[in-house]
């Protein structure tokens, strides 16, 4: 384990432990894009407390946060050491007090996430993968467990997670016609809230498949490492490689990719 690893992963860690002082409290509550894009103190909180952390230890590093408290609003390609931070990913699960949301920070070098870690507090689950070392799960301090994806060998023995836009109401391209094609399809769709803890349950073999589409490169940074290094597939919805650009994410364990994504080449938004 690298010394820049070790860094975040104490660094979600103490996030995590910050969120939870916050959890009970009474919410100071703002908007952003919609009115049910929400914003908490405690959303700036953690991202002040790993902001500080990334600029005191790497302060040569460049930061994309959720919150804009970094250095970047959009992701610019080839920044040689690109940290992406998500301090409260499930900010409305958080908010009423549904326990599923996490800290999910990862560390890009050109373009290509190379660290990504994943931390749930409330389970202390904490997910890590670094690039060509697997990924790996450590629970309760059990001092970790390598993660393979699942064998589920096709769609109808599959369960798989996905998520909405913020934006659902006002955008024709809002995943209800990819969710419809696919509930019949699929043995379930859950709908958590928090898409990087859907990702790290792709990685565990918990779930089978996710997609997603219209996040930002935060929502996605960290997952999509620990789906590649557990043995998975991370592809757009039309296969193409994922990057730190696109809008949208099929991630699964590789056997049933092509037939999910065969199920949304033929969906036509607002009509199968």
């Amino acid at each position: 384990m690298t010394a820049v690893l070790e860094f975040a992963l104490d660094t979600a860690r103490r996030a995590g432990r910050l969120l939870c002082e916050f959890a009970d409290r009474q919410h100071t509550i703002g908007h952003k894009s919609t009115v049910i894009d929400l914003v908490t103190e405690a959303d700036l909180a953690s991202e002040r407390l790993i902001v500080d952390a990334i600029r005191t230890r790497f302060p040569d590093h460049t930061i994309q946060s959720e919150e804009g408290l970094g250095d970047l609003g959009t992701v610019v390609p080839g920044v040689p050491h690109l940290w992406l931070v998500d301090p409260l990913d499930g900010t409305v699960n958080y908010a009423h007090r549904y326990p599923m949301w996490a800290v999910s920070l990862a560390l890009a070098e050109a373009g290509k996430v190379v660290i990504g870690v994943a931390y749930d507090p409330l389970r202390d689950e904490i997910f890590w993968a670094e690039r060509g070392q697997g990924a790996w799960l450590d629970c309760r301090g059990n001092g970790g467990a390598r993660l393979q994806v699942s064998t589920a060998p096709r769609l109808q023995q599959a369960l798989l997670a996905t998520g909405f836009p913020y934006r659902l109401a006002f955008l024709a391209d809002n995943n209800l016609a990819e969710f419809n094609a696919a509930v019949p399809r699929a043995q379930g769709v859950r709908r958590a809230g928090a898409a990087v803890l859907d990702l790290a349950h792709v990685a565990a073999g918990r779930l089978d498949g996710y997609w997603e589409k219209h996040l930002q490169p935060w929502d996605w940074a960290a997952g999509w490492l620990l789906v590649e290094e557990a043995g998975g597939t991370v592809t757009t919805l039309d296969g193409r490689p994922w990057s730190l650009q696109e809008n949208n994410m099929a991630a699964t364990n590789g056997l049933i990719h092509d037939e999910l994504l065969n199920v949304f080449r033929h969906t036509v938004v607002g009509k199968e």
